[in-house]
């Protein structure tokens, strides 16, 4: 759908910045989150987890837990349909381990119980016998001659045979000739950099409600990012057909991408199922460090060659990406996006995913894109750096824009990468002076943005109210956005709007809330849906007139004559042509279904000052600016929110977050106590610079603007920390003691 030529117009509703319609309840704490969720007669779920990194499971032994008064079910992976298809079989394998636990914190057996004390107790009664095996968590060590296996046989058609079994996948995007790339440069720098596993760190632990009856319908209540995959997902696994499990999505205590699979749902339903009573199961936060999938962990080596003038004339990156104990396909988006700033003639990036005894990965916000791209950028920086450069200037020199055929494929069509770097150049922070022991870096950053599968029904009620109903859980404010564009459309006020999300056997299946693509595709399909149901509101009057449909056109929430030759006819409104739609042929509404394309890609330009303690080794963020393409700011709030979101996770991610194991595979720090994110009193006042290039493929000109803001902050704390101190860090994240020895080393 293409860009509307009428969006020359003023917008009355969108881009203003409307009170968000779940404040009140969340703020009160009327809204309902996974753990909230109660049923009459309700038993309590709680999950055995393995504590070791690789072991086989030689017997399971429950018993003694059955036993136990109030038990009323222990379940196994047994309980589950272990589907032919792949993914659904490692989904039912990650849930209930099959015959190996492959990770500490790999879900074994499940009880339910009356109680939650009760099913405690019953989990230590569970006896397995385990036969411990070699482990690998390290994905260079994964990838040895010799490595243990994690398991065997799932490397694709992509995968040379002398390589380790622990390599899945392989891809290879580029163009040009490097030799003759790399020839013509004056400097030629090669580095390898690490970046550590890190958690999503979303506040509500993973929760559901199961009931399943003896007539094979069931109904799951859970906090997700999409209700259509858990039941896509757990229909299979119970051997169900969809349309018999109906599952709603609670409101969501934060997901970015670490809800875009289940966890617990299947175990709860099999619990439900076997007892005959609803289960409810909420994870701890040590099961949600332990066992939900964190992002990959990285090592990558990148070589660029540069003219002394600032000219790349060539790139090339090889990636590893280690996904946990099942195969994914995390490192495709690395390899794509690690050289989308820049238009090249010669780029080359090789990418290979590998198993480890780890938890399977889940989405984080741009998957693969934030390592890859802090490897590049940190590379450009420091031969920027040695070549006394502007590091902006030679961004803006290099950069990608519309014609250029990128890295990983595509030609790019309107981007806005070369307006933020000019908008980073033109800001104050860029020249701004800076302090004792502080640097200033910057990084450019990338994301795809999607569509997809969406449907959206949007209802004229008979008192002239809008009813818009989708089915993405709301994780950024798409109720507000969705009906601000329905509004828009209809020319009506925001407050006669209402959107909800429903569950999956009221409306037409949705794909996840990931990607950046709900205000996007949704916002596509209400503008779709408005505008049918404006088509038959114009219809409806055109036969009260007596007139041609063609002779009536909307403007201004009512149906006008197109014109003195149309005839002398007061305008209608919506409210009034709703209040007669008995007497017209009932009720209105407008339908679209789509699997939406044409999300247009985004890009950001990240400016932070960092100040490095020389004594501690301590990195404070003392200045943090954004510039980022996001098309038509719909709700410019929510907007600028998700880009300090992302800037935020992102400097937990560059200072202070990881996954740390010991020896044993065991992992060391599964809280948050232990693992530390980023606190109010850690960060700055961090500024926004929105900038609208609208998006070719979207009626108002959206992007999608959440994965975009985490892309950044890896590469451009480094670069600043590299020219506070000196020292090019090469390992996330730059810990103090880290830090602190690289100093002492370079003396």
């Amino acid at each position: 759908m293409a860009y509307d030529a009428q969006n020359q117009r003023e917008f009355k509703i969108v881009g203003t910045r409307a009170k968000r319609p779940d404040g009140i309840d969340k703020v009160t704490g009327k809204a309902l989150y996974g753990a909230d969720m109660y049923a009459p007669g309700m038993l309590y779920g709680r999950i055995l987890r393995s504590p070791h990194a690789h072991a086989r499971i030689v017997s399971i032994d429950a018993s003694a837990a059955l036993a136990l008064n109030g038990v009323k079910a222990v379940v196994t992976h047994a309980d589950l349909t272990r589907p032919d298809d792949e993914y659904l079989a490692d989904i039912a394998d990650n849930c209930l381990a099959r015959d190996k636990a492959l990770y500490d914190g790999h879900a074994v057996a499940a009880v339910a119980a009356v109680s939650r004390s009760v099913a405690k107790a019953a989990i230590r009664l569970i006896k397995v016998e385990y036969e411990v095996l070699p482990h690998v968590t390290d994905v260079d060590e994964a990838m040895k001659p010799g490595a243990p296996v994690v398991q065997e046989g799932r490397a694709d058609e992509s995968v040379g045979a002398d390589m380790s079994q622990n390599v899945t996948s392989h891809f290879e995007f580029g163009h040009g000739d490097l030799d003759a790339g790399f020839a013509k440069a004056d400097k030629i720098i090669e580095r390898s950099f690490k970046t550590a596993a890190t958690h999503q760190g979303y506040i509500e632990p993973h929760a559901c409600l199961a009931s399943l009856g003896p007539d094979g319908r069931g109904d799951l209540w859970c906090c997700t990012q999409g209700q259509f995959m858990v039941r896509s997902v757990c229909a299979p696994l119970l051997g169900m057909d969809a349309s018999q499990l109906k599952v709603t999505a609670s409101e969501i205590g934060g997901g970015f991408g670490g809800k875009t699979t289940v966890f617990i749902e299947p175990v709860a339903l099999a619990l439900s199922r076997k007892s005959g009573r609803p289960v409810k199961i909420v994870m701890t936060r040590e099961e949600v460090f332990r066992a939900t999938g964190p992002t990959v962990s990285s090592s990558t080596d990148v070589k660029i060659g540069m003219t002394k003038d600032g000219r790349i004339t060539a790139g090339q990156a090889r990636l590893r990406y280690q996904g946990g104990a099942f195969p994914c396909g995390t490192v495709e988006f690395g390899a794509q996006s690690a050289f989308a700033a820049y238009d090249l003639e010669a780029v080359r990036t090789l990418g290979w995913n590998v198993m480890t005894n780890r938890p399977k990965e889940v989405a984080y916000r741009a998957p693969g894109a934030p390592m890859a791209i802090y490897a590049v950028e940190s590379v450009v920086d420091e031969l920027c750096q040695d070549l006394g450069l502007d590091p902006l200037d030679v961004r803006l020199k290099n950069a990608a824009r519309k014609g250029t055929l990128s890295s990983y494929g595509p030609t790019f069509n309107e981007i806005g990468l070369v307006a933020t770097l000019e908008a980073a150049k033109a800001h104050p922070h860029y020249t701004a002076p800076l302090g004792e022991n502080q640097g200033r870096g910057l990084s450019c950053g990338f994301w795809f943005n999607f569509g997809g599968n969406t449907c959206v029904s949007l209802n004229i009620d008979s008192d002239g109210t809008i009813s818009v109903v989708e089915g993405n859980p709301d994780i950024g404010g798409s109720r507000a956005s969705i009906s601000m564009m329905a509004a828009e459309e209809l020319g009506v006020p925001l407050d006669k709007v209402r959107t909800v999300i429903t569950d999956t056997n009221s409306i037409g299946y949705n794909d996840v809330t990931d990607g950046s693509r709900v205000t996007f595709a949704v916002g596509l399909a209400t503008i779709k849906a408005a505008r049918a149901a404006i088509k038959e509101m114009c219809a409806r009057v055109a036969k009260i007139w007596g007139i041609d449909e063609e002779a009536v056109i909307w403007e201004d929430g009512a149906a006008k004559p197109s014109g003195p030759n149309a005839g002398d006819f007061d305008p209608m409104t919506l409210a009034e042509i709703a209040a007669i739609s008995d007497n017209t042929g009932g009720p209105i509404a407008g339908h679209h279904e789509v699997n939406a394309d044409g999300a247009g890609v985004s890009f950001g330009v990240h400016l932070v000052d960092t100040e490095v303690d020389p004594e501690t080794g301590t990195t404070k963020v003392v200045r943090y600016t954004i510039f980022q393409d996001a098309g038509k700011a719909v709700h410019p709030d929510y907007v600028e929110g998700q880009m300090q979101g992302g800037a935020v996770q992102g400097i937990g991610w560059a200072l202070n977050e990881e996954y740390i194991y010991g020896e044993d595979g065991r992992l060391q720090n599964p809280g948050f106590l232990d693992y530390r994110v980023p606190v109010a009193s850690d960060l700055p006042s961090i500024e926004t610079v929105i900038l609208e290039i609208p998006n070719p493929g979207h009626p108002y000109g959206v992007r999608g603007v959440g994965e975009t803001p985490i892309v950044p902050p890896l590469a451009a704390i480094a670069n600043a920390v590299s020219r506070a101190t000196g020292v090019r860090m090469t390992e996330l994240p730059m810990s103090p003691p880290k830090l602190l020895k690289a100093m002492s080393d370079k003396g």
